[in-house]
């Protein structure tokens, strides 16, 4: 069954670290552009970062830049999101999503992707 199992999402204090996970079943990950977004109640799903297939091109919402990092695992067919410095404004439920075809916008809109994973919550409070 081809899908995305996120992981490691969970209760941080600002300033504190976490880094979530992606698992794929069904598929291998290299294939594909990868990307994270975020959702809070009542708003759109937002771009968080993004790998193309071969990992020569990353990119970050302004919001996260330089706190936050992709990066995969080819042997895990693993993508993984390592977030620094939190801050309480992110707080939100974190998917990660395979890209729809090869080509990948720099700040990649939801339509760009095809399977979703289910979500992991990430809560940043004291």
């Amino acid at each position: 069954q081809v899908q995305l199992v996120e992981s490691g999402g969970g209760l941080v204090e600002p300033g504190g670290s976490l880094r979530l996970s992606c698992l794929a079943a069904g598929f291998n990950l290299p294939f594909y552009n990868i990307g994270w977004f975020r959702q809070v109640p009542g708003k759109d799903r937002e771009f968080v970062a993004r790998m193309i297939w071969s990992g020569t091109a990353r990119s970050y919402s302004d919001s996260v830049k330089g706190r936050f990092t992709i990066s995969r695992d080819n042997a895990k067919n693993t993508v993984s999101l390592q977030m620094n410095s939190l801050k309480p404004e992110d707080t939100a439920v974190y998917y990660c999503a395979k890209g729809r075809g090869p080509y990948s916008s720099e700040y990649p809109e939801e339509n760009e992707f095809d399977l979703w994973g289910q979500g992991t919550q990430v809560t940043v409070s004291t």
